[in-house]
């Protein structure tokens, strides 16, 4: 037994000695990772690794996950939220609830609801608690502001504007603390992000409306799904165009009750209607 616990800490050894090697500003971090067996290892380890990035070695008897990472080029929450993708709660982000259910029987682990910090609303009178909320708030006011600014600019049909008002959507979906979010929030996030960041991208690479609009229709339906999770503050109307997309019909969320048609601007401006009020 004492040869056997030997072995096995030379080979540890050897293993963060070895990582260290291949990445550079290696930095290593324990962290706790839910899962069950050896092929949540598998899972976890192949969603985290990162060719010289990024190393994870999970340990299924104790939950404990040992990451090593290049500090410049990536951080353990980048590394963590592959891992949610992936199926696997982490103390500091939650897998897609439809991503857990398809793991195999044998690796749904027992999920544990205090793995991610939720702020008690009914607790108002905790000063600490209210401004917990009001940081939940504004880890995605930036995020839903900015896409209020891209609808209003193809409204005006300008592409220049769009395209600059994306950009900074896009930093305002990289600089979202996702450990900040609600359970709600977060698992809505996880969900929609890169698509978010994929049509945001897009919008931000062209000065063509046209192009333009086309992400925008996706964008604004993986964005409803976000606003309908959070603590928005202000009434937001979730509109409807049954002219655009050839046809088929396109939604935009707006801050105004009265209909600006972004798919057509000026053509058609107030063609449209007010489909649901999002509180």
């Amino acid at each position: 037994m004492k040869l056997v616990k030997i072995l096995l800490s030379a080979t540890v050894l050897l293993w963060f000695t070895v990582c260290k090697a291949q990445i550079k500003n290696a930095k290593t971090e324990s962290v706790k990772i839910y899962g069950n067996c050896g092929m949540c290892k598998t899972t976890i380890e192949k969603a985290g690794n990162k060719k010289k990035v990024a190393k994870v070695d999970w340990n299924k008897d104790t939950k404990m996950a040992t990451i090593t990472y290049d500090t410049k080029k990536t951080n353990q929450d980048e590394i963590l939220k592959r891992i949610a993708l992936s199926g696997y709660d982490s103390e500091k982000f939650l897998a897609p609830n439809d991503v857990y259910v398809k793991l195999p029987e044998c690796c749904r682990y027992e999920r544990k609801a205090h793995t991610v910090a939720t702020p008690k609303t009914e607790a108002k009178e905790d000063n600490s608690t209210t401004i917990e909320i009001k940081q939940d708030v504004l880890q995605l006011k930036a995020v839903f502001d900015n896409y209020f600014a891209i609808k209003d600019a193809l409204v005006k049909t300008d592409g220049n504007i769009t395209s600059t008002k994306a950009k900074e959507l896009l930093m305002a979906i990289n600089a979202v603390k996702m450990d900040k979010l609600t359970i709600e929030e977060h698992a809505v996030w996880m969900k929609v992000i890169k698509d978010l960041a994929f049509d945001a991208e897009h919008i931000s690479n062209t000065k063509d409306a046209e192009h333009q609009r086309n992400h925008f229709m996706a964008l604004s339906k993986n964005m409803y799904a976000l606003i309908k999770v959070s603590k928005i503050e202000t009434p937001t109307y979730y509109q409807f165009c049954p002219m655009a997309n050839d046809g088929k019909g396109a939604n935009w969320l707006s801050k105004e009750n009265a209909v600006k048609n972004p798919y057509y601007g000026s053509q058609m401006l107030t063609c449209g209607k007010v489909v649901e009020t999002i509180k």
